[in-house]
């Protein structure tokens, strides 16, 4: 019988997740927020800002860079539905016209930095 290690992510799973990329974009979003980018990846809850800045990482992964809400989710660390929430709450707190500048210009920012100035 053979025992089997759920915790890590199959290397087929691991091929298609471009985890450079979407640590570009939770870096991004850190700076942007001024935390440590390390509180993004951060097993345990954490306060509201720290949060929310993850949640946006997650969003600029999905929608900047195409990445799945379930690569995404092993990246952070989530479940795919922890994802599908962000992106939800994301795209909902863009009807504040101040927040969705800002939005706008961190999606730029990353298409630049991951060379999809074409898109």
């Amino acid at each position: 019988m053979e025992l089997v290690n759920h915790n890590v992510a199959p290397a087929c799973l691991a091929v298609r997740i471009d985890q450079t990329a979407v640590r570009q974009a939770a870096l991004l979003v850190a700076q942007h927020a001024e935390i440590d980018v390390a509180m993004l990846f951060h097993r345990q809850r954490c306060r509201t800002d720290t949060a929310r800045a993850r949640q946006l990482a997650m969003y600029l992964a999905h929608v900047v860079l195409g990445e799945s809400l379930t690569d995404i989710g092993l990246v952070f660390g989530r479940d795919r539905t922890t994802v599908s929430y962000a992106c939800s709450l994301i795209e909902d707190m863009r009807d504040d016209l101040d927040f969705d500048r800002k939005v706008t210009d961190l999606e730029l920012r990353l298409q630049t930095l991951a060379g999809l100035d074409h898109v």
